[in-house]
């Protein structure tokens, strides 16, 4: 059974708590297109609900951080990011000690930007434009810093997006199905057994729950379980172990879904992550 407790919440210590209101503040008041924050967070720690007035490019230098908001979760693990709209309410769970950035943006800085929340790759040129902002400071105006920015703004639009959100439904027997697969997921997941539980026949059930995610229920419990197995692999976890733990056959069957669902086998695509 996969561990869950990597993800159990625990408060802030007061002086980040502190600090994380204080950066809450300078979001508000800063005045340039772009502006970052390097973070660190023990793990397991819960950073509570709460919202920008600017637009949000989150990324996991080391561990993996959890975001969750009404309408699902979504795993960012390191080499990724996530996008999140302003005015988004969500709440973010650290697996393992995580060193993060936030790049925050005007929303109307310039045409194009994303207006949904997701998980995008990460390229080599952000990586190195967030660094570079951070090391601006905010509201750093000179010309050079504002085309860094401008820089910036113009490859976030360019970034791949990643399969790794997890949409939740409104149906609320659908959510509580959800939620509790979530917290102990499974490669064993039948239609007709949740259809069961919902009062649905499989036809309806069918119809229903891809209205409500966007998602087959087989493509949703895939992302489900690559989202359990990804902080695992990443920590060094042996694939073969990860697949049993995930109710999968065989590492071959394992190897297969992930590879539908990252584009990659497990093994090349953390190799390829590295060597991003």
């Amino acid at each position: 059974m996969i561990d869950q407790t990597a993800i159990h919440h625990r408060a802030l210590p007061l002086e980040n708590a502190l600090q994380h209101h204080l950066r809450l503040d300078a979001v508000e008041a800063a005045t340039t297109p772009a502006f970052a924050f390097t973070l660190r967070f023990a793990a397991g720690e819960h950073v509570p609900e709460h919202e920008h007035g600017r637009a949000q490019l989150l990324h996991p230098i080391t561990g993996v951080v959890i975001v969750s908001t009404q309408m699902g979760r979504w795993m960012v693990p390191p080499d990724h990011a996530l996008w999140i709209p302003a005015g988004v309410r969500h709440s973010v769970d650290m697996i393992g000690e995580v060193e993060m950035q936030s790049v925050y943006v005007q929303s109307d800085a310039m045409p194009g930007l994303p207006v949904h929340l997701h998980v995008t790759g990460l390229t080599p040129l952000m990586r190195s434009l967030s660094e570079e902002v951070v090391r601006q400071g905010p509201d750093n105006d000179e010309p050079r810093s504002r085309l860094i920015q401008a820089l910036l703004l113009h490859e976030i639009p360019r970034l791949p997006e990643r399969p790794l959100g997890l949409p939740l439904p409104a149906h609320p027997g659908l959510a509580r199905l959800c939620r509790s697969f979530i917290s102990a997921p499974s490669a064993r997941l039948e239609i007709d057994e949740w259809a069961a539980r919902t009062g649905m026949s499989r036809r309806t059930f069918t119809r229903v729950f891809r209205q409500e995610t966007g998602l087959s229920l087989s493509a949703w419990r895939q992302q489900a379980c690559v989202m359990a197995a990804l902080p695992r692999l990443t920590a060094g976890d042996a694939v073969t172990v990860v697949a049993l733990d995930l109710g999968y056959d065989s590492m071959p069957a394992f190897t297969t879904m992930f590879s539908r669902v990252m584009g990659a086998p497990p093994k090349a695509y953390l190799t390829n992550q590295k060597a991003a």
